[in-house]
């Protein structure tokens, strides 16, 4: 699997291989909804009612509530519950009275709350007797390791039982935070941290106290679990030592050699990537093993032989994509040799045994910019607009469609341009470039010089995308809007972490978005799509959901939206642009770090912060709260669109690279053509940024805007 984390400041995108819930899928509050004026409609009453504010949805339940044969009784008399347990435990008592036996899908789940209403109602024996209950009749569900928790408290043997039969549920990972801090010399504790509570701040100073201190007690099996947390935590190095004490498994065997290379120490992955590679033949780490020695090789012979070693794996294992990837490798290797004739044959295999393969269609989009560079506007467009015949599901494909759409325009053939930007609409609805064909064809979303003043209405019909997999239970607690009590059930039954199915994937990434964790939801979620173009077989489930407007509303979510709109109004800056640069930058995170230095919402620099805060006279500020991370950043945002007047594609790219290379590239590159200019920008990292903010921006638009919206609709 690939891991990505947000922030413009860290050193790269990293690619690798291989309580009650008040706040909505989607991580928009309740103040949030209400903002959007939005008249939710969904299959179901309750389904509705979820997405509506406890007070807002009170009169409705109480009504189905109190209807004798409604099909949504039991829901509603637990909504209800839930609503009123906080402040008034007595009224929410009586509604889940029995409640248990109408609804068994939910009766744990019942019997918890029930549980905790007595103990806010100053009824310990009720509460203890509920718990005890719970015990005789989920004695292996993970209502049990709550009611294990609840009675340790006053019994800590029950703490124990909790921690040996439920080490994986959220309460047991609670105890043993507890435990440690009484006594942190317990390498037991720590090792389940280590397994179960990857979602803490500090797992890392964990699993480096468990490595220095531990090392000599910990097995092999220990060290697994160990370099998995470090690989999700994005420590390398340190995931590759544990690696390398683990069990000796081709996936172990990779990532000890691919930790190191991430790590800055490329040489001494090389012969651990050959012996996994050898000892592993016929692994799919095998062919990415050879792909990356033949990258690390400093000889253009032996990288040869690696890239052979690569592509006939890849072929043993059924893999094309990558057999085609190592082909493409070696056509530049043969081009720097001079050598044209193999660099031809090579370009033909890829391009007839390989036909279907990301490689081929990059080799298809070099010859269209090869002939356009040279004036051959119209061969160019013929190329382009075939692409997506050959690579419906290319990343590339919208990028060639676009680019054929702008040539034409370019030829004065003004019908074909018309056609390559509504095939853009109707098939890559989600890209840039569908941006960029509906800026340059007049609809009212802003161009690189309109866009920062524009202040779009908003009005949507949020959706949740249902649960791939998990229990009926799990499923029936995400349909209620119980997120932070469907996300502790799931702890306890997602068991295949480190390659789950895709259905596994989709819902831990739902779930994690729903307790507010839209940094790794996002990944997950957004994931999908590579997993489904490495494997073919997970592309008819991953297309099914991308066709539902849920998936796109999960991945777009509006948190802070009332801090990010009122500072937004105060900069002139349109609201949904900024929500675009933080969702690149931080994925919402407001406490989250680059590796940089930068900080919270808007990655704001400690240096930056500082000087901004003395444009503003501001003697106090908290960068990780998002208050004064907003505050701040939309300042900077606004004075970086003031030096490149009002130019958004400038501002970013001064947010990202800072102006001292943005103006070099200005004196380099033509901005005769602003589309032009954003593909020479020559920084990887930042040509991506600008597309990928102002990507966020258009799905944002398309999913909250009505004229957006109507415009879409036109062509369906």
């Amino acid at each position: 699997m690939r891991k990505f984390r947000a922030g413009s400041k860290s050193t790269s995108i990293a690619l690798i291989s291989l309580g009650v819930g008040t706040v909505l899928a989607i991580g928009l509050g309740w103040y949030g909804w209400k903002m959007l004026d939005s008249q939710p409609k969904s299959k179901g009453e309750i389904a509705e009612l979820v997405l509506q504010t406890p007070i807002e949805r009170s009169p409705r339940l109480t009504a189905l509530a109190q209807a004798g044969r409604s099909p949504d009784q039991a829901q509603a008399r637990y909504l209800l519950a839930v609503d009123l347990l906080p402040q008034q435990p007595q009224p929410a008592l009586k509604w889940l009275e029995g409640l248990e036996q109408a609804d068994p899908i939910m009766a744990g789940p019942i019997l918890v709350t029930q549980a905790q209403a007595y103990e806010l109602a100053g009824k310990p024996e009720q509460a203890i007797a509920t718990w005890q209950a719970i015990l005789k009749r989920f004695p292996d569900q993970p209502e049990a390791a709550q009611a294990l928790y609840a009675l340790g408290k006053s019994q800590p043997q029950n703490w124990d039982q909790l921690i040996a039969k439920f080490p994986a549920h959220p309460r047991a990972v609670e105890v043993a935070q507890a435990r440690l801090q009484q006594n942190p010399n317990q390498p037991t504790l720590l090792l389940l941290l280590a397994r179960h509570g990857l979602y803490l701040p500090e797992i890392t100073t964990v699993l480096d106290r468990l490595t220095k201190n531990y090392a000599q007690q910990l097995k092999p099996a220990d060290w697994q679990a160990i370099g998995f947390a470090y690989w999700e935590k994005l420590g390398y190095l340190k995931a590759s030592q544990a690696y390398a004490r683990a069990p000796y498994t081709a996936l172990n065997a990779y990532r000890a050699a691919r930790g190191l290379q991430l790590g800055g120490k490329a040489d001494a992955a090389i012969p651990l990537y050959q012996r996994m590679a050898q000892q592993f033949p016929n692994t799919p780490e095998t062919p990415l093993a050879w792909l990356r020695l033949a990258r690390l090789s400093s000889d253009s012979a032996a990288a040869l032989a690696y890239l052979e070693q690569s592509v006939q794996a890849s072929d043993r294992l059924n893999l094309p994509e990558r057999a085609a990837e190592a082909l493409l490798d070696k056509i530049e290797i043969l081009d720097k040799q001079g050598n044209r004739a193999a660099a031809a044959q090579t370009r033909q295999t890829i391009l007839t045994q390989y036909r279907q393969t990301e490689a081929a269609a990059q080799l298809d989009w070099r010859s269209a910019q090869q002939q356009a560079s040279q004036g051959q506007l119209d061969q160019a467009r013929q190329i382009a607009i075939k692409i997506p015949q050959h690579h419906p599901h290319s990343d590339l494909v919208p990028q060639a469609v676009f680019w054929a759409g702008k040539w034409a325009e370019q030829l004065n053939q003004p019908q074909r341009q018309k056609e390559a930007f509504q095939l853009l609409w109707q098939k890559y609805p989600q890209s840039y470039y569908a941006w960029r064909a509906a800026a340059l064809s007049g609809w009212p979303v802003g161009d690189f010089s309109s866009i920062r003043s524009l202040q779009p209405s908003l009005s949507a019909n949020v959706q949740r995308l249902p649960l791939a997999a998990g229990s009926p239970t799990v499923q029936a607690l995400y349909r209620l809007g119980q997120n932070q009590a469907a996300w502790e059930r799931w702890q306890w039954e997602f068991q295949n972490r480190v390659q789950p199915s895709l259905a596994e994937q989709q819902t831990d990434g739902l779930l994690r978005l729903g307790v507010s964790d839209y940094l790794d939801g996002i990944f997950m979620l957004e994931n999908l799509r590579q997993r489904s173009q490495d494997d073919p077989a997970n592309r008819p489930q991953f297309e099914q959901w991308q066709q539902q407007p849920a998936y796109w509303y999960s991945l777009y979510p509006i948190p802070h939206w009332q801090t990010v709109n009122q500072w937004s109004a105060q900069r002139q800056l349109n609201p949904l642009l900024v929500m675009s640069l933080i969702r690149q930058e931080s994925r919402f995170q407001p406490k989250i770090r680059s590796v940089a230095g930068a900080i919270g919402l808007m990655q704001v620099m400690p240096d930056t912060g500082s000087w901004i805060a003395q444009q503003l006279n501001l003697s106090t500020y908290n960068l990780e709260q998002v208050e004064d991370n907003v505050k701040l950043g939309t300042w900077y945002f606004d004075y970086t669109h003031k030096i490149y007047q009002d130019n958004t594609l400038m501002a970013l790219a001064s947010y990202n690279a800072g102006p001292g290379n943005l103006d070099d590239w200005l004196k380099r590159y033509s901005t005769n053509d602003l589309d032009a200019f954003v593909e020479s920008i020559p920084f990887p990292e930042t040509q991506n940024y600008v597309k990928q903010v102002l990507q966020n921006y258009w799905n944002y638009l398309r999913l909250y805007n009505p004229e957006v919206i109507k415009h879409l609709q036109r062509l369906e």
